[in-house]
């Protein structure tokens, strides 16, 4: 056996234009607004639940109602946690991408790929492979394919 096909990760990178400045923008800013809405919506059903307790318990709550309500906060307040460091996150990256600068080069991904490897060929070299993208368009493949 002479040869061998081996799977490898290559980098995909974007060169940053008005558009896809303006697409992650807009795509983040979108997320972020179903954040909100979902954070409203868990604050409902949360808000729901605890008066459906006590709608359901004799006043005044015993010790297993106010057990479930405070299991039912508990909850609420962990899912809320959770989207808040999600939706941070997600600032960040939107803080990020409006100081990019045109023309400049932005990691969008990787992807992996399979290449054949012989005797003699120089590996690390064949391991380095880099897409470049300008508006969806493969502009450069850099590295040996």
């Amino acid at each position: 056996m002479n040869s061998l096909s081996i799977k490898r990760t290559v980098t995909i990178k974007a060169i940053v234009t008005p558009r896809l400045k303006e697409e992650m923008m807009a795509q983040l800013q979108g997320v972020l607004g179903q954040a909100d809405q979902q954070m409203q919506q868990l604050e409902f059903q949360g808000k729901r639940a605890v008066a459906e307790v006590e709608r359901t318990n004799i006043k005044p709550l015993g010790p297993d109602a106010k057990g479930q309500i405070e299991n039912i906060r508990g909850q609420v307040n962990e899912q809320k946690n959770q989207l808040l460091q999600q939706k941070n996150q997600w600032l960040q990256q939107l803080s990020q991408v409006t100081s990019w600068e045109m023309a400049q080069e932005v990691v969008q991904g990787q992807v992996d790929s399979f290449f054949d490897i012989a005797v003699g060929d120089n590996l690390v070299e064949k391991m380095n492979v880099e897409v470049v993208l300008e508006d969806g368009i493969v502009k450069e493949i850099r590295g040996t394919i």
